[in-house]
């Protein structure tokens, strides 16, 4: 890539494209277009990326400029070693029995290398524009680095006074959805995170909870819950991001100052990239979308991470959470191939 490029699928179907250089700012401007970028821990600052060009797409004109015909990615995998995680795992639970956490996210990330050593950025964007719905394309790409993904996972969309966001939690391969349905572990861990967006926006207007669904995405299922406010006033975009980031689908529960601290430690430990799991979106005249980053893969050069998060609470097994991490990642790699 000769220049920096950052692109977001959004709920109506179109894909806005930014090109640089990108002007950082920190606050979206009064018109126009600028790209929210951000570390996990790191909102402030200057998040506010404005594009020096940008285009509206369809998602099919963004899949047709953006395919490539060189051909799929190949990448040689190496396997996570299971200890690291093994005792960040038993030091949760023991804060979990502690009764300093009720459930927090760690992540452990894949590491590989392209083979013939040459950056991805190009095959990385084909692969991702080929996703669709629910699915969301994102990705910020500057020359040999940079992450891109395809997230289930919808943060904030806001069009005047109306915001949409969502509760997605629980995990389960496809051929396990009958019994994933009735999982009290699972539901569990997504009722934590529904219910925590929900006293964080009961205050901001009219609130409407839809029921709890499965959420099929090929191989995996997740529990989806979607919850919409009808705003009593305008909200900054800023202020909302700080009001519902990280969710405990990715954060900590309860989010203080003392469980985002020890979240931080336990993913710098397991070599987690800091925008995975951050809010990444586009302000567009005054709407605005926001996503999760996961399900991506971030890379510099050749050199290629990919993360996946689990959920821990107190009815969590060692066994079980590393084989939804596992499960998680294959997707990732399977629309790679």
């Amino acid at each position: 890539m000769s220049e920096t490029i950052a692109w977001l699928a959004r709920t109506d179907g179109t894909v806005v494209v930014g090109y640089g250089p990108f002007c950082e700012t920190d606050a979206p401007p009064q018109s126009g277009v600028a790209f929210f970028k951000c570390g996990f821990f790191e909102i402030g600052g200057k998040p506010w990326k404005i594009p020096e060009r940008v285009e509206h797409l369809s998602l099919r004109q963004f899949q047709e400029k953006f395919s490539n015909p060189s051909g799929k990615l190949e990448i040689d995998w190496e396997t996570p070693d299971a200890v690291p995680f093994s005792l960040v795992f038993q030091e949760i639970m023991t804060c979990i029995g502690q009764g300093m956490i009720e459930k927090t996210v760690p992540v452990v990330t894949e590491q590989g290398k392209v083979r013939g050593g040459w950056a991805p950025s190009a095959n990385m964007i084909a692969a991702i524009a080929a996703q669709r719905a629910p699915l969301h394309a994102y990705g910020w790409v500057d020359v040999d680095s940079g992450f891109a993904g395809a997230t289930p996972e919808l943060l904030i969309s806001m069009r005047g006074l109306h915001l949409e966001t969502m509760a997605l939690a629980g995990t389960a391969r496809q051929e396990d959805e009958a019994v994933f349905g009735v999982d009290e572990k699972e539901i569990r861990e997504h009722e934590y995170v529904a219910q925590t967006l929900v006293a964080k926006l009961l205050d901001l207007g009219k609130l409407k909870r839809k029921g709890r669904e499965v959420l099929r995405l090929g191989s995996i299922v997740h529990f989806l819950t979607g919850i919409s406010v009808d705003l009593e006033s305008k909200q900054e975009p800023l202020r909302l991001l700080h009001r519902l980031h990280p969710t405990p689908a990715l954060g900590p529960l309860p989010r203080t100052d003392q469980t985002m601290a020890m979240l931080s430690e336990w993913r710098k430990r397991l070599g987690c990239p800091v925008e995975f799991g951050a809010p990444f979106g586009v302000w567009d005249h005054g709407a605005f979308e926001a996503v999760v980053a996961i399900r991506g893969l971030w890379w510099k050069g050749s050199e290629i991470s990919l993360p996946a998060g689990c959920g821990i609470i107190e009815a969590s097994r060692l066994v079980n959470e590393w084989r939804e991490l596992r499960l998680k990642r294959e997707a990732v790699k399977r629309f790679l191939m």
